[in-house]
């Protein structure tokens, strides 16, 4: 029996979904790592210090992830570049276990600029393989 192949448009639909779970999930994780770094696992103080304030900016894209906004995940895979610096000038600076959670923080940040650049692509190329296909148009801002 001749099954038919799935149409790249419903095969895009799930890598779609998986590229925005991971960017949440990783933006989630670097908010995480973040606050817990600054205030139990390694503060500059004891008692927790004021870095713990950098989270503050990944909060903002949050809901725009969430609402599938190609916009955030475009601006999100620049911002995430300033996460990444920090994390590499403290991975070499930084003594144990401050170096560790900065190489966790840079595989986060490349896990997420990776799902968040992979997401736009494959967005933008979804209405195009639709009207090869000769189906209806859909905005890639959907």
């Amino acid at each position: 029996m001749n099954t038919p192949l799935p149409t790249p448009a419903l095969v895009l639909r799930p890598a779609v979904a998986a590229s925005r779970a991971l960017a949440v999930a990783s933006l989630l994780g670097l908010i995480v790592l973040g606050l817990a770094w600054e205030l139990w696992l390694a503060p500059l103080r004891p008692g927790g210090s004021w870095l713990a304030l950098k989270v503050l900016p990944l909060c903002l894209p949050l809901a725009g992830l969430l609402k599938h906004r190609m916009y955030t995940y475009r601006w999100v895979s620049l911002l995430v570049w300033l996460y990444f610096a920090e994390g590499v000038v403290r991975a070499y600076s930084d003594t144990p276990p401050s170096d560790t959670l900065a190489a966790a923080q840079i595989v986060l940040c490349l896990l997420l600029f990776t799902a968040c650049a992979l997401h736009v692509r494959l967005r933008l190329r979804g209405p195009r393989v639709l009207l090869e296909q000769g189906a209806p148009h859909e905005h890639p801002a959907c």
